[in-house]
């Protein structure tokens, strides 16, 4: 908002007569701050827990969901749920199920389009592994895409979380992958849209 605001000074100084060049400005500078407060929202809304449901990290689209090997910290084989966000979506990051963070680990790397098949493992992604009150636990990361080289994250190691508090950010277009028990339920579908701390996407049995 400094720098915006700067140009416009600028402009002001050494066009003082110029009115079509302050109002475009004065434009493109509104259009640009109204995009800013869209991209940084966080909606405020009262989160349905419960222990038996993996709820939605992120708003965006579900694009994957299979088996796939685990092979940071699990070592298993896991159903894997992956949601693209959009640069118009909420990049907040909830999690999607209370517990205690067991594991934590940031990763720098590439930026390849958040949907190429090797952003989880090549691109700057944090590794979050959430451990239920029954002992399941649940992994997941937050991946930057081409448009997002900045990841943020409000956790550490031994955290106790609730679901749905938030956890991360991450800025712009960007990915989020859940790596869930194969008895797991899913209850959603590729292509899906999906809320943050809202949507159901799995049931544990």
């Amino acid at each position: 908002m400094v720098v915006l605001f700067g140009i416009n000074l600028a402009l002001l100084f050494f066009f003082p007569s110029s009115s079509w060049t302050h109002n475009v400005s004065i434009g493109c500078s509104v259009l640009v701050y109204i995009t800013i407060l869209q991209f940084f929202r966080n909606p405020i809304f009262d989160i349905q827990k419960n222990d038996n449901q993996i709820l939605a990290p992120a708003d965006g689209k579900v694009v994957v969901i299979e088996e796939a090997d685990e092979t940071e910290y699990l070592k298993e084989k896991r159903k894997q749920v992956s949601i693209f966000m959009s640069p118009i979506n909420v990049h907040v990051n909830r999690m999607p199920v209370k517990g205690s963070i067991s594991y934590f680990k940031y990763h720098a790397g590439k930026y390849l389009v958040a949907w190429h098949p090797k952003s989880s493992t090549e691109n700057e992604r944090t590794t979050v592994v959430a451990k239920m009150h029954n002992g399941t636990e649940i992994l997941f990361r937050q991946i930057a895409g081409a448009l997002a080289r900045r990841i943020k994250w409000y956790v550490k190691e031994g955290d106790e979380m609730q679901q749905g508090q938030e956890f991360g950010f991450i800025k712009f277009g960007s990915r989020v992958d859940l790596f869930l028990p194969l008895s797991a339920r899913i209850c959603v579908k590729a292509g899906d849209k999906t809320k943050g701390g809202k949507t159901v996407i799995a049931e544990l049995s």
